[in-house]
C-alpha cells in the first residue's frame, strides 16, 4: 500500500426530491465468493455483474497470487481458470487485502488447509483489526499461525500436509468465521463441521453446494443450524450472475425515506432473508417501501425495492436481527436520526471490530451534527427528531460505511455536512456519487485553506 494516501473531502447539502432507478452494483459477499470458489474448481467459471471495488479486486489479485488464472472481459465478465481443491501454489509475494476484512478472512481459510505458506498484510485499517476468531479454528485444524503482533495482520500461515477436520462450535455469530472454516475444510480429508448458534448469511453454504461440494445443514436439538462439508470434493465451474448488494442499496434506500417528496426504485436487489433485515426493520417503521418485480437468480431471491420519502417511527431493534444487517446499523442510525421518538440498537457489539467502530464512528458523527444519542457497550439510542441541524464534519476512520451513511444524512439536513474522506467509499462502492448525483444528491468538494 502507499505510504500516504490523499484524503478527499466531500461534502453533502440539502437536496430536493430524489427521483429514477438505479442498479446498485453487485454483492460484495457473492462477488468474493464467485472468485474464491472459481479458483478451486477445476475449469472455467464465468462472472457476471462481479463488484468491481477495491475489497474484490484485492481477492482478483490475491487468487491469482495462488496460481489461479482470473481476467475481465471486454463485456465486464470476470473468467476464473481454477486449479481444483488442492491445487492451489505458494505465492511468491505478501498478499495485500487492503481494507478487505471479508477477502482476508475467506482467503486465510482456503490458504490455511494447504501445504503452502502465504503471508497476509492489509491497510491501517485492517492491519488494526482482530484476526483471533479465524486463527483459532485454523490453529485446530493443524495450520501454523506467525503473527509478530498478537492475532492481528501481517501474518503468515503455514499449511499442514494433513490437516484436520473439526467440529466447531461459533462463539460468535459470523459468516466470515463460519465461511473460512469451511473454505479450508473443502481441502481437509473426513468432515468438518459447523455449529452455528445464530445464523448468519449463507451465501457460502449455497455456493458450496452450486460448485457440487457434499454439504449438509440440519438442526440441532437446541435449535442451532449444523453445517457438515466433506472434504476433497471437485468442484465443478460454474457460470454466475451476482445480484445487487442489499448493503450498497441501503444508501439509495434510505436518502429517499429521508429527502422529503423522494421517488427512488432500486433494482436487482439481493433479498436473501440473512441480507434482508434494514428494509424489514425500516418497513417496521412505518417506510414506504414495496417490493416489485420479485424473482429468482442462481438460487437468489432478488426483487426491485421501490422507496418514497416519508416520516418513521422509532422501535427497538430486536438484537436477534443483527447478523441480517450488521454492515446496515450505520446508515439505519441515519434513518433513525429523522423518525418520532427513539430508535435502540441492541446486540450490535461485533460494529466495535469492523472497518473502524462502528458504535463510536456512528456517536460521534451524529452528536457533531446535532442529534441526541446514546452510546452503550453494544448498544446505541437515537433520539429522533423532525430535523438534523447538519453542519458538522466527519472523521470517517478508513470506513466506506460511515462515509456514506454521513454524505446521506447531508441530504437532508439544515446545514450541509462534511466527510474528511471520501477516497474508502471505493472498497465497496465505487460509484455511489455518480449514482447518487443522478437521483438528484448534491455533493461538493469543500474548498481547502
Amino acid at each position: 500500500m502507499p505510504e500516504e494516501v490523499r484524503a478527499i473531502p466531500l461534502r453533502a447539502r440539502r437536496s430536493g426530491p430524489l427521483n429514477g432507478r438505479v442498479r446498485p452494483p453487485g454483492d460484495k459477499s457473492i462477488s468474493h465468493r464467485s472468485l474464491m470458489l472459481g479458483a478451486l474448481a477445476v475449469g472455467e467459471t464465468t462472472v457476471e455483474g462481479l463488484l468491481e471495488g477495491e475489497d474484490v479486486l484485492s481477492t482478483a489479485a490475491a487468487m491469482r497470487a495462488f496460481g489461479a488464472t482470473v481476467t475481465r472481459a471486454d463485456n465486464g465478465w470476470w473468467s476464473v481458470k481454477g486449479l481444483g481443491v488442492g491445487g492451489l501454489l505458494e505465492p511468491e509475494h505478501v498478499i495485500d487485502y487492503g481494507n478487505a476484512g471479508t477477502g482476508v478472512r475467506l482467503a486465510m481459510g482456503i490458504a490455511g488447509s494447504h501445504a503452502l505458506a502465504a503471508t497476509f498484510t492489509g491497510d491501517a485499517s485492517l492491519v488494526g483489526r482482530p484476526m483471533g476468531r479465524v486463527f483459532d479454528p485454523l490453529r485446530r485444524m493443524g495450520v501454523q499461525v506467525l503473527s509478530r503482533s498478537g492475532d492481528r495482520l501481517p501474518a503468515t500461515l503455514r499449511g499442514s500436509d494433513m490437516p484436520l477436520p473439526i467440529e466447531y462450535r461459533l462463539p460468535v455469530a459470523s459468516a466470515q468465521v463460519k465461511s473460512a472454516v469451511l473454505l479450508a475444510g473443502l481441502n481437509v480429508p473426513g468432515t468438518t463441521t459447523i455449529i452455528e448458534p445464530v445464523p448468519t448469511r449463507d451465501h457460502t453454504e449455497r455456493m458450496l453446494t452450486a460448485f457440487g461440494a457434499q454439504i449438509e445443514i440440519a438442526t440441532g436439538e437446541d435449535g442451532a443450524r449444523i453445517i457438515r462439508l466433506e472434504g476433497r470434493a471437485n468442484l465443478k465451474p460454474q457460470k454466475i450472475v451476482v445480484p445487487g448488494d442489499p448493503s450498497s442499496a441501503a444508501f439509495p434506500i434510505v436518502a429517499a425515506l429521508i429527502v422529503e417528496g423522494s421517488d427512488v426504485t432500486v433494482e436487482n436487489v439481493l433479498m436473501n432473508p440473512t441480507r434482508f433485515g434494514l428494509v424489514e426493520t425500516l418497513i417496521e417503521m412505518g417506510a414506504d417501501i414495496r417490493i416489485e418485480n420479485r424473482r429468482s437468480i442462481g438460487g437468489e431471491d432478488v426483487g426491485d425495492v421501490r422507496v418514497k420519502g416519508g416520516r418513521l417511527k422509532g422501535m427497538v431493534v430486536p438484537p436477534a436481527r443483527a447478523p441480517s444487517m450488521i454492515d446496515e446499523y450505520p446508515v439505519l442510525a441515519v434513518a433513525a436520526a429523522f423518525a418520532e421518538g427513539d430508535t435502540k440498537f441492541e446486540g450490535i457489539g461485533e460494529l466495535r471490530v469492523k472497518e473502524s467502530d462502528r458504535i463510536a464512528s456512528v456517536v460521534a458523527g451524529l452528536a457533531a451534527n446535532g442529534v441526541t444519542v446514546e452510546e452503550g457497550p453494544e448498544s446505541i439510542i437515537v433520539h429522533g427528531a423532525a430535523k438534523v441541524p447538519g453542519g458538522g464534519t466527519v472523521a470517517t476512520h478508513l470506513d466506506h460505511r460511515i462515509a456514506m451513511s454521513f454524505l446521506v444524512l447531508g441530504l437532508a439536513s439544515d446545514e450541509p455536512i462534511t466527510i474528511d474522506d471520501a477516497a474508502p467509499i471505493a472498497t465497496s462502492f465505487p460509484e455511489f456519487r455518480a449514482m447518487m448525483a443522478g437521483l438528484g444528491a448534491q455533493f461538493e468538494e469543500p474548498k481547502l485553506g
